[in-house]
């Protein structure tokens, strides 16, 4: 009995437009998203003589000049605000890939009474807005002498109850036979997290990375409330210092804010190939 073939389902010729429609949207959406830092650029870039509110408004500068970043490292600390700012992100960093990815192996891998219990108190702080915690946080800072330092920035973002959970998400996707395999070949449990589970976790941990130094670096409030000091003022901080102290010299601000952009998109441009969508296999070739 001959086996019945299906009809060939007619060839439709509305792909093309499809494809074209959603490449104009995705044009649009760019566009939009990409306007504000244009302008702010642009802003950086006019001259002192040049009219920066002009009807209509104008993208490009007319009269194109840097004597805006000139003042901004001439006359300001805008290096200090940087170095704060790096030393800060940087610690914060480092400090949440050790301790979140500690925290989430056991919470991925280890069998202990309470574990779903501790997870979700874990998640559960993720619910908690900063400022309920603000003010005890506050007074612990000055208890233990550590308002007026960048410790006091720090430590706070040691680790993170996101990171927890996103890192044990990431080590519950990793084979269990790479973990039988690292246990023959004699490694303890934090041989394991460090031989298996890290190297199997980097777009996760490389991603998470972004995320803190990114929140971290435009974080402006926690700074505003535990720092008195100049010299210890991180970008946010100087950049509100920049606009009072200059009468809101609007090509001025634009200058700081393009600054403190840049090291944001160096990061995310030179890590963006490193975020794969598994990474299992690298915890073969460790």
């Amino acid at each position: 009995m001959p086996i019945p073939v299906p009809p060939r389902q007619p060839r439709t010729r509305n792909l093309p437009l499809a494809a074209a429609a959603q490449l104009i949207l995705l044009l649009l959406v760019a566009l939009a998203m990409l306007v504000p830092l244009l302008w702010l650029v642009s802003t950086s870039l006019k001259g002192p003589a040049e009219n920066i509110f002009t009807s209509p408004p104008a993208l490009l500068p007319a009269q194109p000049s840097l004597e805006a970043y000139t003042r901004l490292f001439g006359e300001n600390p805008i290096l200090t605000y940087l170095l704060n700012s790096t030393i800060v992100s940087a610690l914060a960093v480092l400090a949440n890939l050790l301790f979140c990815s500690l925290a989430a192996y056991p919470l991925a891998r280890m069998r202990f009474k309470g574990r779903g219990l501790v997870l979700a108190l874990v998640v559960a702080t993720i619910l908690i807005p900063f400022q309920v915690v603000m003010i005890p946080l506050y007074l612990l800072m000055v208890q233990i002498g550590l308002r007026n330092t960048l410790w006091a920035l720090i430590i706070p973002q040691a680790a993170t109850a996101f990171g927890i959970y996103m890192l044990r998400q990431s080590f519950l996707g990793v084979p269990v036979e790479l973990e039988e395999a690292a246990r023959c070949d004699g490694c303890t449990p934090l041989g394991e997290w460090w031989n298996v589970m890290i190297p199997a976790a980097r777009a996760d941990l490389i991603t998470l990375a972004m995320f803190v130094f990114i929140g971290t670096w435009s974080d402006f409030l926690w700074p505003l409330v535990i720092l008195d000091e100049p010299e210890l003022y991180t970008l946010p901080l100087g950049l509100q210092q920049l606009a009072s102290s200059f009468s809101l010299d609007w090509r001025l601000v634009a200058a700081g804010s393009v600054i403190s952009i840049l090291p944001v998109l160096v990061l995310f441009i030179g890590l963006q190939r490193y975020i794969l969508p598994s990474a299992s296999g690298d915890a073969v070739k460790g």
